[in-house]
């Protein structure tokens, strides 16, 4: 057999087929072979950054990194520099009417919007201190959707006509202030993207925790049985599925109550329950 009879045993085998994959327009030219496979209609997140290496950041590790290199969800960032006006790529300007800071221009950031939601009918979310706060269940709405568009502001913010000419809704990760909106935005997606059947591989990781039925999640215990002199509680040990059950329903009450009482009243009022009732903390 001659060489060019051989047959080709560096030539690596075809891998499983992850889908239908999908094309999207970018600013950038991409690849025609990468090493993250997009599925057709996997959620998206396209944010719109100052800072697009941030991502994806802490997303592509453990299991919302594998998720990503499925291609069970994908990721787009848009740069807003490339946008940016004059040689400069100028993105700010000092505030009308005066004041310390710099505020992104309109005619920067709405380009960039136009970019981003071109053949794409997803909301728009401008990551803020004065928007509503994230929950569990704006994560869960989010993850039944196409995807989410994510602004991540700088310096002073963003200009108000922006927010009003596309109907931006803006949501905060707490009553804090951070020089960016790129660690919410992660936390956002974090908190999103794990909804999205098959990321966390078992269903019930996510029906059982915090939030998910108004309540804080139970106390969590693991082997060993016995550390510096505490004990796991002995209902966990006792095989006992309704017990078990009983016991996680209690404890989750119990340190909601004490916690957040917010919630505490909320669920109550789902419940027909009153909100005083004896119940040791």
């Amino acid at each position: 057999m001659s060489d060019t009879d051989k047959p080709d045993l560096a030539r690596p085998r075809p891998t499983k087929s992850h889908g239908r994959l999908s094309i999207s327009a970018s600013l950038k030219p991409r690849a025609l072979v990468t090493d993250t496979p997009r599925l057709k209609g996997a959620w998206t997140a396209k944010i719109i950054t100052l800072f697009p290496s941030a991502f994806p950041g802490v997303l592509g590790e453990s299991l919302t990194g594998t998720a990503l290199q499925k291609g069970l969800w994908a990721l787009e960032t848009i740069d807003l520099r490339t946008f940016g006006l004059t040689k400069h790529r100028n993105v700010d300007d000092t505030p009308a009417g005066g004041g310390a800071g710099l505020v992104l221009r309109p005619d920067v950031v709405g380009p960039a919007i136009e970019h981003a939601q071109r053949g794409w009918d997803a909301p728009i979310i401008y990551l803020s201190p004065r928007g509503k706060p994230m929950d569990q269940a704006m994560m869960q709405r989010l993850s039944e959707g196409p995807g989410v568009t994510l602004l991540c502001g700088r310096f002073e913010g963003v200009d108000e006509r922006v927010l009003e000419h596309y109907g931006i809704q803006e949501v905060s990760l707490g009553d804090f202030v951070m020089t960016g909106g790129e660690i919410a935005a992660q936390a956002l997606i974090d908190a999103t993207v794990r909804l999205i059947p098959r990321v966390l591989g078992n269903q019930a990781s996510t029906e059982d925790e915090s939030f998910s039925h108004g309540l804080l999640e139970h106390p969590q215990y693991t082997k060993p049985a016995t550390w510096q002199g505490r004990d796991i509680p002995e209902v966990l040990l006792s095989g006992h599925h309704a017990r078990i059950s009983d016991w996680r329903t209690d404890m989750a009450e119990r340190l909601t109550k004490q916690r957040r009482p917010d919630l505490w009243r909320a669920y109550c009022e789902d419940h027909d329950r009153d909100p005083g009732e004896d119940q040791e903390l």
